[in-house]
């Protein structure tokens, strides 16, 4: 049986099919779940319908994060149309183009800092509080996110976005704390870099793919696919006791220190 059989699991930050937000509503949508997907303004619309078509979904609503009334929007229209959440995928992270160029104290910004931790942190809690009500009528249900393990060790160029995760996976934590009395799990997946449209604003993303598999336990990259099956199993009850939890979908990269390749060059 699939493990999220008739499952209402709600996606956002789809924003083409390279989308890591698209690889996991096709597998959570390959393991029985139900979905409901947002997107951010009229110009990604129609993507974001395709792939509601695709999966089968009636429900595709806007979302901005930065607009509380499309907070407030996106609670009222899922509760009449579900009344009830099993899941939120948050896939939504975004700063400036000139925060993500060069050193930190030459590009850093008061207000792409406030827009970095606005969009990638701050959403993470505001969109818990727009579905709590209806996660907690569920038996069980989980909140997941997506972080990148620069916010543990420096990465060129990623600068504001770094600070952005490490603060979004410190609400990981405080949320998992406050609705785990309720039944709410809160967990994140830190992938290893993946070539989608949010990573071409990073300069020199390609070297980092292939320094990554280089140096990763597999010698290889993850995929879309990879992410999507450790999300639709952090969404099932085969989960049920993991909660406040950083998982690591990076091909082994952050545990290997040195590698062989590297002493032999």
């Amino acid at each position: 049986m699939p493990i999220l059989a008739d499952k209402k699991i709600l996606i956002t930050g789809i924003a083409s099919k390279k989308s890591i937000a698209y690889g996991i509503a096709k597998a959570m949508h390959e393991q029985g779940a139900q979905l409901a997907f947002t997107y951010q303004n009229e110009r990604l619309k129609s993507r974001v319908e395709a792939v509601a078509e695709e999966f089968g979904s009636r429900i595709c609503l806007p979302l901005d994060v930065t607009q509380q009334t499309d907070l407030d929007n996106l609670q009222q229209a899922l509760s009449e149309q579900w009344g009830i959440l099993d899941g939120v995928v948050h896939a939504i992270a975004y700063a400036p183009a000139n925060e993500l160029q060069g050193k930190i104290t030459d590009s850093c910004t008061r207000e792409g800092f406030q827009i970095a931790h606005d969009i990638s942190a701050y959403s993470l809690i505001a969109l818990a509080q727009a579905c709590q009500a209806l996660l907690e009528k569920a038996e069980q249900s989980s909140i997941i996110t997506l972080t990148y393990n620069a916010s543990q060790q420096t990465v060129p160029s990623y600068n504001v976005m770094a600070m952005a995760k490490a603060s979004l996976e410190a609400g990981v934590r405080y949320l998992a704390a406050d609705m785990g009395p309720q039944g709410v799990r809160v967990n994140a997946i830190s992938a290893g870099p993946i070539k989608t449209l949010a990573a071409a604003g990073i300069k020199n993303f390609r070297t980092m793919l292939n320094q990554n598999a280089n140096k990763s336990a597999l010698g290889r990259n993850v995929t879309i696919d990879e992410v999507g099956n450790t999300a639709a199993f952090l969404a099932s009850t085969l989960s049920s006791g993991i909660t406040g939890e950083i998982l690591y979908v990076d091909a082994g990269y952050r545990n290997i220190s040195m590698s062989a390749q590297s002493l032999e060059s």
